[in-house]
């Protein structure tokens, strides 16, 4: 079959967030054809260039969100009122949201928005909402809310398609002026109608990036509209344009999310004034909600996102659970031989950022030496922009004040207990030889999605010590121990019974390389997709139905399968069969009024023939 592969800042880039499970799932369906569109996020992504692309990648289309479109368009007096129209109704779904529903919900105290607890930023109560509204009622009342949405979102994508774009339009004053009536307008939320110019300006251009999908050319019948099956490799805007191909060309959807957009939103917009958080969470509410309605098969990374995603909307029925894939081949060695590792030794890998608390590390790590005066810390990792390198001085500060340099003599030179260090260099070539490096992996994560550190350890046989959060109970099992995040006393006391404990330790890592082979190889989730890929296809309708010879319709006519990859036909006859590239934009694609297609008849058998 033919997958039209949707990313926003992954592959094919080579310093893509995403890039590597897709590479590794394209290479792996190789009997499969794959056009890619991506989105791509910045200037230095675009000029790093692209990963080696495999055969089975025919066709790459690609579209820059980070730079200023001037279209050079301008709009007629009709194509300006239907934008006022369908935009100002965008944002009146915006700013007046139903109690329970995902924007409005999350657009209330943001201090409470970051607690942790998705029940509680996302909750309206159970039975009747605020004012003494009923639960249906309030329901009701949502639904409504996402219809308008729905509405105004494939109007302003049918606007586009015909006057040719629109990013002019989404940065005019019409837009925001439309912004500012609905923020005033009776029933906004709170924090919608404390909005000033200053954030309306803001949310205006944001929401221009965020819909620039709707301006590109993809949505005829011989790009998206040609493909069996679109696959978004996350949420949000990647999953936009195949929320455009299943409108315009009826092409299954299938959405792939290892961190939930909606989730990053609230961590990635911490300094943002109250308005504009709530207008683009409410926004981007707004579009998961859509997205899951019309997905036909969901697959969140691990349960973690699994929540974020029915708290959102999603329906259960069509949530499928595809754990991450990842390459086992390089830890293969650590992992068979777990008892070369430095039995004294803590190690830490990631990137270093706020988010991974290396100071509760390392002030655990004080706690751990006074009960064990042998031990040692290896934090290795890289910091993570401008923000990293600036923790990582303060890091580095702190564990010069808590661990003076010692010395095991009056002529020896004296060493620090915690050493920080970067993969690549002559101690530790290669991520497997950090984990080699000791015979327990701490993890001190307050923010985590999947945790593929963690798996990467599990590969390696080693025993970890994790803070819970986000997914990291779900990947360890029982292979590991878990304490609560931010609490430096029971991290020490976790490092300290597994470091005197060997047999324990060795128990506990044998079993984390058991439960990593059988859970996040690539194998399995390959064949995981494969099998998804297959289910979506044998429920999707024929767009041609083929007739025996008696007049009924042949079962197994147009199999799950029947695209070859390669290019065995002239490419307008495949698209012909699609809905024909000549046909009128806004008539009936050939597959609606083309008559039904009779099967060939049998060839009989020669006289004498074996039956």
């Amino acid at each position: 079959m033919r997958i039209g592969l949707l990313t926003e800042g992954g592959y094919p880039y080579v310093s893509g967030e995403a890039g590597l499970w897709c590479e590794r799932l394209v290479r792996g369906l190789e009997q499969h054809e794959f056009d890619v569109y991506a989105l791509s996020r910045s200037e230095r992504e675009e000029a790093e260039g692209w990963v080696p692309l495999p055969p089975q990648v025919g066709r790459v289309r690609t579209a820059p969100l980070w730079e200023t479109v001037d279209d050079g368009i301008v709009h007629g007096r009709r194509a300006r009122r239907r934008f006022a129209e369908s935009y100002g109704e965008l944002a009146m779904a915006l700013c007046t949201g139903a109690p329970g529903d995902p924007s409005a919900g999350l657009s209330g105290d943001p201090g409470a928005r970051l607690s942790g607890d998705l029940g509680a930023q996302l909750g309206g109560g159970r039975g009747y909402g605020p004012g003494g509204e009923s639960a249906e009622a309030s329901e009701d009342r949502s639904a409504l809310e996402a219809d308008r949405f729905a509405s105004a979102l494939y109007g302003l994508a049918e606007l586009a398609r015909d006057e040719g774009g629109l990013p002019a339009a989404l940065r005019s004053e019409t837009a925001v002026r439309a912004l500012e009536r609905a923020c005033r307008a009776p029933g906004a939320h709170r924090s919608a109608r404390e909005a000033r110019v200053p954030d309306l300006l803001t949310v205006a251009a944001r929401l221009e990036r965020a819909l620039r999908p709707l301006s590109l050319d993809w949505y005829e019948d011989d790009d998206l509209g040609s493909v069996d099956l679109c696959h978004a490799a996350s949420g949000g805007t990647a999953a936009l344009p195949g929320l455009l191909a299943r409108h315009f060309c009826d092409v299954p959807l299938l959405v792939t999310e290892y961190g939930v957009r909606l989730r990053t939103h609230y961590l990635t917009e911490p300094d943002s004034s109250p308005a504009i958080r709530a207008l683009l969470a409410a926004f981007h509410g707004r579009l998961a909600a859509e997205t899951y309605r019309r997905a036909a098969v969901i697959t969140p990374g691990n349960t973690h996102a699994r929540r974020w995603q029915e708290r959102c909307g999603a329906d259960r029925a069509k949530l499928r659970t595809v754990h991450p894939g990842m390459d086992a081949t390089p830890f293969a060695e650590a992992g068979e031989f777990p008892e070369c590792a430095d039995p004294q030794t803590l190690v830490w890998v990631g990137r270093v950022e706020p988010a991974k608390d290396l100071v509760s590390l390392l002030h655990a790590f004080a706690e751990i030496r006074r009960a064990e005066t042998a031990a040692r810390l290896r934090i290795v990792g890289t910091p993570s922009g401008p923000e990293g390198a600036a923790y990582l001085a303060h890091c580095k500060g702190l564990a010069a004040q808590l661990f003076p340099d010692e010395a095991d003599g009056p002529h020896a030179v004296g060493r620090n207990p915690v050493s920080f260090e970067e993969i690549g260099g002559p101690e530790l070539p290669s991520r497997a030889d950090a984990y080699a490096a000791g015979a327990l992996v701490v993890l001190s994560s307050v923010v985590e999605g999947f945790p593929s550190g963690l798996v990467e350890a599990m590969f390696c046989g080693r025993a970890t010590v994790s803070t819970d959060v986000g997914a990291v109970v779900e990947a360890i099992g029982g292979t590991g121990l878990v304490v609560p995040p931010r609490n430096p006393r029971a991290l020490a006391e976790a490092c300290v019974a597994l470091l005197r404990d060997p047999e324990r330790r060795e128990r506990l890592g044998a079993a984390a390389r058991a439960r990593a082979l059988e859970l996040f190889t690539v194998e399995q989730n390959v064949a995981a997709f494969h099998g998804i890929y297959l289910e979506i296809l044998s429920r999707t309708p024929v767009r041609r139905v083929v007739l025996d010879d008696t007049g009924e319709p042949l079962p197994f006519g147009v199999p799950a399968e029947a695209h070859v990859p390669g290019r065995w036909s002239d490419p307008v006859a495949r698209v012909a069969a699609r809905g024909g590239a000549g046909e009128p934009r806004n008539g009936p694609p050939g597959w609606a009024t083309d008559g039904p297609v009779r099967a060939t008849a049998p060839v009989p058998a020669p006289e004498g023939a074996a039956r």
